[in-house]
């Protein structure tokens, strides 16, 4: 089982210092990988926040939500090892040439240590301020997923769709494998069916074991279905409980990643809890 950090680069995290001494104490105690999120800008009045009482995001609306590649590309300069995650990008929201360079460009500098979380997104306010359609956003993203192995893969990039149509032209750099693992994020059956039909990943934001047995089943099915390996698409989760039973529970269902969120907001918390996390949990599975 690995271990990832989630909400690394947000709130508190959006100040370097912090950021920094997460990353380094995380990557010294065996954390496997550090996630960003994304939310472009908060819209004052929007739907509710999915799993809230109030409808407001977790730390608040007014929260600092920094870009969620620059931070990692910080992080890539004063790191080994650790990999550089995004938790989600908002796919939809922004055009593949774009999102091919930015992300390549990161992957190059950490030496292939990202990896792409991408979610079609939720927030129909968002999507609304940047005058793109809400209701599009699905298609929009798988055809935005293809475009982007398009643009890392060929040296000659072309593509075609409903959506998004350039080419031929050229997008350097290109990734270090000239891929980019994509992860498909999100709860919904049609998260996971695009995770089936596309992803090399799904995180899924839910916990209950049952759903999430769900789920997979639902991404094994669509992976069949488009003619790709179901076993080689990497499943994450959160979860509550590490204890070793709960933890051998999610990975006899296929997890191979847990996401945590860090130990705390001040230095000494987090290299406390850190430790505290590779001496009781990291070094024992």
């Amino acid at each position: 089982m690995k271990f990832g950090i989630g909400f690394a680069t947000s709130g508190a995290f959006s100040d370097p210092a912090l950021l920094g001494h997460l990353a380094t104490n995380a990557e010294r105690c065996g954390f496997e990988s550090l996630w960003s999120v994304e939310h472009v800008a908060v819209p004052v009045t929007h739907l509710p926040y999915p799993g809230t009482r109030d409808g407001k995001m977790p730390g608040g609306d007014e929260v600092a939500i920094p870009d969620p590649l620059i931070p990692l590309a910080y992080v890539a300069a004063i790191t080994k090892t650790i990999r550089l995650a995004t938790g989600i990008l908002i796919l939809p929201q922004r055009h593949p040439i774009y999102t091919a360079k930015e992300v390549a460009t990161v992957d190059v500098l950490s030496r292939g240590r990202v990896i792409l979380g991408i979610g079609s997104g939720w927030m129909k306010e968002e999507f609304e301020a940047l005058g793109i359609d809400f209701h599009r956003r699905g298609a929009m993203t798988d055809e935005a997923i293809q475009a982007l192995r398009v643009l890392w893969r060929d040296g000659t990039s072309s593509f075609s769709g409903k959506h998004f149509k350039f080419g031929p032209l050229h997008s350097y750099p290109k990734p270090v494998n000239r891929n980019v693992p994509i992860h498909v994020g999100g709860h919904s059956p049609a998260a996971a069916k695009r995770a089936g039909r596309y992803g090399d990943g799904f995180f899924p934001t839910v916990m209950n074991p049952e759903k999430l047995k769900e789920l997979f089943a639902i991404v094994r099915s669509e992976a069949q279905k488009a003619g790709r390996d179901p076993d080689a698409i990497e499943l994450s989760c959160l979860t509550r409980s590490f204890k070793p039973d709960d933890l051998k529970a999610l990975g006899d269902i296929g997890v191979s990643r847990v996401v945590v969120n860090p130990p705390g907001t001040k230095p000494e918390a987090i290299t406390r809890g850190l430790e505290k996390f590779q001496e009781e949990i990291i070094s024992r599975v």
